[in-house]
């Protein structure tokens, strides 16, 4: 976290499932650039829950092109 990063996999020291930062690359990339992302908001989506992540949060990279 210190280095930059907005979010942690795994803070409580647990195996978590390999899709899991898949899944978190997935919802940054598919969300408005005008969003705000939280750890919650991605927690319900991961298989080990709120325990799998941890974070600052992130905005989405999505851009409507007109």
């Amino acid at each position: 976290m210190a280095a930059g990063a907005d979010f942690a996999s795994s803070p409580g020291r647990i195996l978590i499932d390999f899709v899991d930062p898949l899944i978190v690359a997935e919802k940054i990339a598919t969300t408005e650039e005008n969003r705000f992302i939280t750890g919650n908001e991605i927690s319900r989506e991961i298989k080990e829950g709120i325990k799998g992540i941890s974070g600052i949060g992130a905005r989405g990279k999505s851009k409507m092109i007109k």
